[in-house]
């Protein structure tokens, strides 16, 4: 099964993709992670990104199109993959279609913006060990510390009110459009995000089970 997850940033998609990817044995393919493995592993496209991010450019969509197509020409992909951060543009979209590749479900995420907005402004990530709170849903047994190290707990940049805002409207104008795309070729399916994951999970998996 080929399939796509989209949702705004902090609506939980990665964490349904990571359990989706274990539960059918597919592999998710995550943009930054594939474009850091091409440029560690020296594959063409990967030498051609290499130029741009060693400018300060944005690597362009030809590339990261490319770099997705040596990705799932890999053997591990033959029985199915999953789609997470791309396509993020209709054009993206469009070339994906080009390549000839068969999308059986795009699951969308849905959560609203101000929970989403509550979510990540919320999240304090350790400065030593990495581990994520929340001062609402998940906090630690002493405020500002670390329960597994002791470490300073801290807000990231990017979960940053402001910044949180921005990634979302960068999100409603440039990738919500793929939702009516998808919904003309009847690939979308719509998950409403709950409160906890596992009712996320249920959902999402019965959807793909149908």
């Amino acid at each position: 099964m080929n399939i796509i997850f989209l949702g705004a940033p902090g609506a939980g998609k990665g964490t349904q993709s990571e359990i989706v990817s274990e539960k059918f044995a597919i592999p998710t393919i995550s943009t930054g992670n594939i474009i850091r493995a091409a440029l560690k592993n020296e594959t063409a496209m990967g030498l051609k990104a290499r130029s741009y991010i060693e400018a300060g450019d944005l690597v362009p969509d030809d590339v990261v199109i490319g770099i997705i197509q040596e990705r799932l020409a890999e053997d591990d992909c033959k029985n199915g993959f999953i789609l997470d951060g791309f396509p993020r543009t209709i054009p993206q979209a469009e070339a994906l279609d080009a390549m000839g590749i068969r999308i059986d479900k795009v699951i969308d995420i849905e959560v609203p913006d101000e929970k989403i907005a509550q979510r990540l402004s919320g999240r304090r990530v350790c400065r030593n060990c990495g581990n994520s709170y929340h001062i609402e849903y998940k906090k630690p047994a002493s405020e500002g510390i670390c329960d597994a190290c002791g470490g300073d707990l801290v807000q990231r940049a990017d979960d940053a009110p402001e910044t949180v805002l921005e990634r979302l409207s960068v999100y409603h104008e440039k990738t919500e459009p793929l939702k009516a795309y998808y919904e003309k070729k009847n690939r979308l399916f719509t998950v409403q995000g709950q409160e906890r994951v596992e009712d996320t999970t249920a959902l999402t998996l019965k959807l793909l089970e149908e």
